[in-house]
This record gives C-alpha cells, structure tokens and sequence, in this order.
C-alpha cells in the first residue's frame, strides 16, 4: 500500500445498507461463525434504532484486490439462487446487522438459535405502539416483543396476543417491525379498519413521526477498509476488532489466521463434527473442545522431544489448552495431528459405550472427554491391553467423584496427560487419583443429575447390570434402543412427603435409580411394598422381584418392609462401595503387595508394549 490511510469513514443510510445484503452485493467473509444472538440482543438494537440512538459502526472490506480473496457467503436470511460477486465483506458488526435485516427486511420470522441442545425459535418482532408513544416513562425495550411463528404469544395470566391477520394486528395496537419500511401501506389498511377515526388517525400520525421516520433516516457508521490491504493486514485488523471471548472464540479467530494460507478451518470442522456426531456421546462436541485437544497433543509432543533432547525437568515446555495457546497452533500443527485427534475423539466414544455413558448427557466431565483424545493417541496399541483400560477408568471415575475438573479443569487436564503416561510406565500415581475421595455425607446430598458423581454412579449402574423394575430388561439394552431413561425415585415423593422425610433425603441419589418413563408411571406414589406386590400380581416371582432390585444395589426386605431409614443406609454404603471400587481406592493395598512399587503397575511390560516387543 501507498496510501497513508487504510480505510475511510462514512455512513450510509440503514435500508440501503439492508438492500445491499438482500441483493448479495454485501455478504460476509466464510471464516466467520453463524449468527447467534437471542431474542433480548435482537429487540435491544431494534429498539435503539427506533429512537435513532448509534449501534455502533460497522467494518466493511471493499472488494477488486485480486490478491486477497475471500470465499463469501451470504447473509443468513438471504436466499438467492445466483449470488453475485460482492462489493463488499463484512468484517465486524455481523451480529447487528443479521439481526436488523432479519427483522426489518427478510420478510420472514427470524431464527433464533439456542444452541446444540435446543431448536431453534422463530420470531415475529412488533412494536406496541402505545407503550412506544409513552417513552421516555415506558422504557422502549418494553415495547417491543417476539411473537412466535403463528404470530402468538402466551403470557402467564394474561390473555393471548393474536397478530396472525393484519386486522387483528390493528385490533392489539401493534406494529409489524417487518413493515417499517412498508410503512405506508400498512397505514392504509389501519386506517381503512379504523374507517379513519380521528383518535386513531392521530395516534397512527404520532407513531409515524416519532418512530417510524426514525426507521427510515437511520445512517449506519461505517469503516470502509480500502481493497488494497493485504490479506495478512485484513486477519490481523478482523482479529483485532472481535477480541471478546463472550462474543468470538478461538476457533473463530483460528479461523481467520487459517483463511490466510487458503484453508478453511469452518469447512473442515463441519465434515469432522458430522463424522463425530454419528456417537451420540460426542454429539455436544464443540469446535473449541477439538481445538483444545490438539493444542494438548502440540505441547505434550513439544514437551516429549525437549525431554528426549535432555533439557533440564524444570526447563520443559509446559502442556497447557488455554485460550492463548489454542491460538499459538499453526496450520502445520493442525494439519498434522487432526486425523489422530478425531480418531482419537473415536477411539473415546467407544471406551465410553463401554462404559454404558451413551449419550453427550451422560458425561461427567466434557473436559475429561477434551484430556482422554490426546492420552489415547499416546497410548496407541497400548489401549488394547485390559490392565491399561482399567487404570484408564480408575482415573476416570476419581475425576468425576472428586470434582477436581470442575475447579480448575485445564490445569488438571494438562497435569493428566503428563502423569498418567508416567504411571502407567511404572510412576508415581497421579494426583487426581490420590486425591479423589468420596464420603457419605457428600455421596447423599447429591441432588442434581447434572453433577459429575451423580452421572458417573448413574453409569455405573447401568454398566453393571441394573434391570428395569418393570420389564427386566437390562438399563444398557433399553438406553441403546432409545428409550427414555431417567433416574426416578425409588421411594416416591408423594409416599416420603406423607412420611416426613426430609426433601434432602428423599431427593438424594441414593434415592434415585434409572428407570424407564414407563417403569415410573407404573411405580406411581405408591408405598414401595405396593408396587412390589402389583408386580408379584402381574406374574413376576418374588424371587426375580429380589434379583432386580439387587442389581440396583437395593437391599429388598427394605422396600418391602417400607422402611427407607434402613433402605437409606444400606444403599448409602452399597453406592460408596461399588464407586470406590471404581476408584480403586479399596485395592490399594492388594497393589502394595502384589506389585512392591505402591501402584499396581508392571512397568516393564507397559514399556516392551509400547516399543513392540
């Protein structure tokens, strides 16, 4: 470049910006991310423009420099069968400007995305014109609302707004922010319905002139950067510019620095998350999470050969994932150890199946998940020995019972993958399993089936054997086809509220077991020595009926005596037990004298393993 400044400052009216990206003569650059804001995002910049208050400006990239080229796509809501090559990219204020054409232009509901775990919603935004009339005593945000796709809205002890036909717009006194710009014509039909009444004719005037016109002489700032920058400079400045993590990840900002040598980063995550994803496990994988993993193997590798190379210990390259060092990876680095991370991210799918943890709900720890991939491409072959997976699952079920990951989950994951190599070459054992403890009082005021614990003893469960109380079959077999599973009372709500026992108690996990929906409707509110004898009616032995209850870790004289203090304490240790097993915290001993090195470990045969031998 030549020319001192880089970019020029203008500004534009909002519609003719808005018909730029309807025609495609605007689009954005590939490498950013969808739209995603919400609906209180979306009605805040709507109502700042109805008072003719800034948004903030928008950063546009003129396109012609044959040397920089960006692959384009158009704006969502934009549907055009031949795009035309555009004038000009949007490199920041993506969000605003979607959610303005959306809204005002599109002509359509908007999409409002919640996310993997949810649908997305579809909104109709309108103005109620008295409340927008009573600013500034009626804040404007109030004013405007979504309605849904059918043009409805339900409130809790109101009456239900109806929108689906312009008269019944007329009739609520709201405005279709969808018209603003057809304004006039609406206006007819309004006063037409009205038979031109002198109040509505005025306040229909007054809504013109104090909102609508806002609408129409909005100006947009714009930073205009001029075509001749450089690819490099034009990174550097959409970088620069989305720097806050609540609003761009790194996976974003990767991105852009990728686009720079011509490799599409979103392409390529977007084949790999549909590979992923047929492992319901996995189906919660966030493109951050896969980054994180790689920066571990990056690092971890950087560590390995400063060691082989004989730096000192203290010396060593630190294995981190942090937000600043999933930004250092280079494309060579990705490159080369992409495949080996997705099947690791594989490899970790079926462990966990092994596990009876099915679905991205069932895990513990999403970070354990982002530390295993790296530690199985380590492992390699060495995964197929049966004593390495059972050292593999001890640490597992210590993370997720000690709660460790959800306090300082990338520095544990980093020290992880360093130790668990090293045990299982005959090393100290690592700190999380030395650390990890579970005790009753804990273990019983686990409440919520979001917890760590709470899902791995749940799985636990399930891996050993736990049968449905209705139909017998094995929880694993019902959870593969599908069916519904949830952990359901055992001793119903309604039986220990006629009891007294504390909600606490009876909410606790050692109260819960995984049923199906089925199994729980059939169980009822009914005292546990009824739902047992209806079973005992229906055909099943008392013998079968003890057996299925076994498998839940449930003592049965206790349910069919009705007495949950000794159900309580029985299933309390039987739970502490079966988890401690799982956390081999009761066969440190055995280890100790078996093996003479305090871990349990043949680090000879781990290392002639690995070397092939």
């Amino acid at each position: 470049m030549t020319s001192i400044s880089t970019f020029d400052i203008t500004k534009e009216p909002l519609l003719d910006l808005l018909q730029d990206i309807k025609q495609g003569k605007i689009q954005l650059v590939d490498f950013q991310r969808s739209w995603c804001w919400d609906e209180e995002r979306i009605e805040r910049v709507i109502a700042s423009v109805s008072l003719g208050f800034p948004v903030g400006a928008v950063m546009l990239l003129q396109q012609g420099n044959s040397d920089v080229k960006f692959k384009p796509r158009l704006v969502e809501g934009v549907a055009l069968d031949q795009p035309p090559t555009p004038t000009a990219l949007i490199l920041d204020g993506q969000q605003r400007l979607t959610s303005l054409f959306m809204s005002l232009l599109s002509n359509q509901p908007v999409w409002i995305d919640q996310g993997k775990r949810y649908p997305p919603l579809q909104r109709w935004y309108y103005i109620d014109i008295l409340k927008a009339l009573d600013y500034p005593h009626t804040d404007r945000r109030d004013a405007i609302f979504g309605l849904t796709a059918n043009r409805m809205l339900h409130r809790l002890g109101e009456a239900a707004l109806n929108c689906s036909t312009p008269e019944k717009e007329f009739e609520s006194g709201l405005f279709p922010v969808s018209q603003v710009f057809n304004f006039s014509q609406w206006r007819s039909q309004y006063c037409q319905y009205w038979n031109y009444d002198r109040q509505k004719l005025a306040l229909i005037e007054q809504f013109e002139a104090t909102v609508i016109k806002k609408f129409e002489h909005y100006q947009m700032g714009l930073f205009v950067l001029k075509s001749e920058l450089p690819k490099e400079a034009v990174c550097y400045i959409f970088e620069e510019n989305n720097k806050r993590q609540s609003e761009l990840t790194h996976f974003d900002l990767l991105t852009s620095a990728f686009a720079a040598s011509e490799f599409d980063l979103r392409q390529d995550w977007t084949q790999r998350e549909q590979r992923l994803a047929t492992h319901r496990v996995l189906r919660l994988l966030k493109a951050t999470d896969f980054l994180q993993a790689i920066a571990l193997m990056v690092n971890y590798q950087r560590r390995t050969e400063a060691l082989n190379q004989g730096s000192d210990t203290d010396r060593l390259p630190a294995v981190v994932c942090n937000y600043q060092d999933v930004l250092r990876l280079d494309l060579s680095q990705y490159q080369r150890w992409v495949e080996p991370i997705t099947q690791g991210f594989e490899a970790v799918a079926r462990f966990l199946h092994t596990q009876a943890i099915f679905d991205a709900d069932d895990l513990p720890y999403p970070m354990q998940l982002v530390v295993m991939v790296p530690l199985f491409v380590i492992l390699g072959e060495t995964l197929k020995l049966d004593w390495v997976r059972q050292r593999i699952e001890q640490w597992f079920y210590c993370g997720a019972a000690s709660g460790i990951y959800s306090r300082s989950r990338q520095s544990t994951a980093a020290k992880d993958l360093i130790e668990i190599p090293q045990w299982l070459n005959g090393g100290e054992v690592p700190a999380t399993i030395q650390e990890a403890e579970l005790f009753a009082a804990r273990l019983q005021n686990l409440v919520s089936s979001q917890g760590a614990a709470y899902r791995a003893i749940t799985a636990l469960l399930r891996r050993d054997g736990a049968l449905d109380f209705l139909s017998g079959e094995p929880i694993t077999a019902v959870r593969y086809f599908q069916q519904r599973i949830e952990n359901h009372h055992i001793f119903s709500m309604e039986w220990c509220k006629q009891q007294k026992i504390p909600r606490w108690r009876y909410n606790s996990i050692v109260n819960k077991t995984p049923l199906t929906a089925k199994t729980n409707k059939f169980l009822g509110g009914k005292a546990p020595s009824a739902y047992l004898a209806k079973l005992e009616e229906q055909g099943m032995s008392r013998q079968r009926i003890d057996e299925i209850l076994r498998s839940h870790l449930i003592e049965p004289t206790t349910l069919h005596n009705d007495d949950f203090d000794a159900f309580f304490e029985a299933r309390t240790q039987a739970l502490l037990s079966k988890m401690g097993r799982a956390m081999g915290k009761g066969l440190v001993g055995e280890s100790l004298l078996e093996n003479g090195n305090g871990n349990g470990f043949h680090p000879k045969i781990f290392t002639d393993y690995q070397a092939g031998r």
